[in-house]
């Protein structure tokens, strides 16, 4: 062919290999049509690879089908985007390929630019429920962010430690019922959270434990049975705190169809402080801890309750007489379930208690008085062993708790006493805690601590702090080898034997009686 090729003639044209980075110089006419003619004769022109628009657009409908359900799979956000951009990618290198060495044109752009815009916008899309998943999380831990296991979780991100603070901020200075005025969070879980609070009505007085029971229901046949069960526990609160070593009752409300009950405060530290140095506690100081607690423990059952969640963390140590006060009779959860059981209309339970302190029947559902003495035993078992009680083995057979390795220290009369308080059997077991004091009652008195003078009281726990040895008692006083004196509890209190000297104050314990 034959033609002018002068610029003045301006016969320049675009092409797909001219006016490119690779060739800047636009093509002139006469050459493009050059090689079209020399591309016929040839047989290498360019046509389309589906030259049939139905086919075409089946072929594209599958390929995008197929790419949407990939893109569709429960992946996150980030990789869905990876998944979409080597789609595209694939999609182009073929597309390419067949141009380049078939010469024949696949649709690519429409495809390509439509799985990337998918990749694009799932990304977008699942950022946005990602954080408002994390919000909801956060909402959620901030509500419970006084719960042991909620601050673990906390503990652990780094993007979740101010979520304490802010709790603790967003309830401060609360007032509930005209009255009780929020001055900390004390705890929370799945059932209640409890503030410490101070009651603005009465100057100058104690602060107060105020615990808030969830229900979470707005049904009102719900809430009134709620209301219900609430009274009839809050009855049985004010009745279990009359006793000395049981916070007392001080009020009830409902605001807001939440429920609240107040309590004493009890300053003090829980006996779990005690054992988490897991190092195991002399059998005279155990047992001074189950007479303290059976005491208190034999008061509740003559009410006609079950404690159902005896554990250290519910066993407050009084100041300043160090008595053991018990607390926390799983109230909330109580009502809870039972509001679950009526709604459910279903003969299945959920048990209340604590794995490990709780027996075999109350976590089938079917507590017995004789359950306590279980999770007191447990109590004990652990304080002598140092081990808690998920970490003991039991027998596969028997299903018995082996624990005696653990304690070889221990007297065998009193590793009876504690192997009958947690036997997997109830029917085996203490029927009552008269029968456990009066088990105790017939053990060697062996208290190795110091306890101060008399002037503590009747406090059957008092001050230990140094290790003493050669004890004897009579009508009530316990003589210590390094001096000092003590009341015991009633139960404790045995006559002397014939060869015991009495003085004025103390009783005195002979050389050849010593143990």
């Amino acid at each position: 062919m034959i033609g002018s090729t002068a610029a003045v003639h301006q016969d320049f044209h675009a092409a797909p290999f001219s006016k490119s980075w690779l060739y800047a110089q636009p093509m002139a006419g006469v050459e493009i049509h050059a090689n079209a003619i020399a591309s016929l004769l040839q047989g290498r022109s360019l046509s389309e690879a589906l030259p049939q628009a139905p086919l075409r657009g089946l072929v594209l409908l599958v390929g995008l089908a197929g790419a949407g359900w990939l893109l569709s799979r429960p992946l996150q956000p980030a990789m869905r985007w990876v998944w979409a951009m080597g789609l595209a990618i694939a999609w182009g290198s073929v597309s390419y390929v067949t141009f380049t060495h078939g010469q024949l044109i696949l649709p690519t752009a429409i495809p390509v630019g439509a799985i990337a815009l998918s990749g694009f916008s799932q990304l977008m899309a699942g950022s946005v429920k990602e954080q408002q998943r994390k919000q909801h999380l956060r909402d959620t831990l901030k509500q419970y962010a006084t719960s042991p296991i909620v601050q673990k979780i906390i503990s652990q991100q780094d993007d979740l430690q101010d979520l304490l603070q802010e709790r603790q901020e967003a309830l401060f200075g609360k007032v509930l019922n005209g009255r009780y005025k929020i001055v900390k969070v004390l705890g929370s879980g799945g059932f209640s959270e409890t503030y410490i609070a101070e009651d603005m009505k009465r100057s100058g007085s104690a602060p107060c434990v105020v615990k808030q029971l969830r229900i979470a229901s707005d049904n009102l046949d719900t809430l009134k049975l709620a209301r219900r069960l609430f009274a009839t526990e809050a009855e049985t609160l004010e009745r279990l705190g009359q006793h000395d070593q049981i916070p007392s009752f001080l009020d009830s409300f409902e605001e807001d169809q939440e429920f609240y009950l107040v309590q004493e405060f009890v300053a003090g530290h829980p006996l779990s402080n005690e054992l988490t140095s897991r190092i195991p506690l002399p059998e005279s100081k155990v047992v001074v801890m189950l007479h303290d607690l059976l005491r208190v423990l034999e008061f509740v059952h003559s009410q006609g309750v079950i404690h159902r969640d005896l554990k250290p963390s519910n066993v407050i140590r009084r100041k300043p007489d160090n008595r053991l006060i018990l607390i926390d009779f799983g109230i909330a959860k109580k009502i809870t379930t039972q509001m679950a059981d009526v709604e459910r209309n279903t003969k299945f339970t959920v048990a209340v208690g604590t794995p490990g302190y709780m027996p075999n029947e109350q976590s089938a559902g079917r507590p017995h008085f004789n359950s306590d003495i279980y999770a007191l035993g447990m109590m004990a078992i652990e304080a002598l062993s140092g081990q808690p009680p998920h970490l003991l083995n039991h027998d596969g057979m028997t299903g018995e708790v082996i624990w005696r390795n653990q304690a070889p220290q221990i007297s065998s009369e009193f590793a009876d006493v504690l192997t009958k308080m947690v036997r997997y059997d109830f029917t085996q077991r203490y029927a009552s805690v008269r029968q456990v004091r009066e088990a105790l009652e017939h053990l060697p008195i062996v208290l190795n601590s110091v306890v101060v003078t008399a002037q503590m009281g009747d406090s059957p726990t008092a001050a230990f702090e140094q290790e003493d040895t050669a004890i004897f008692e009579q009508e009530g006083t316990a003589v210590f080898d390094q001096g000092g004196t003590a009341m015991l509890p009633e139960d404790l209190q045995r006559s002397a034997s014939t060869d015991v000297t009495q003085t004025e104050n103390t009783t005195l314990l002979p050389e050849n009686r010593t143990h």
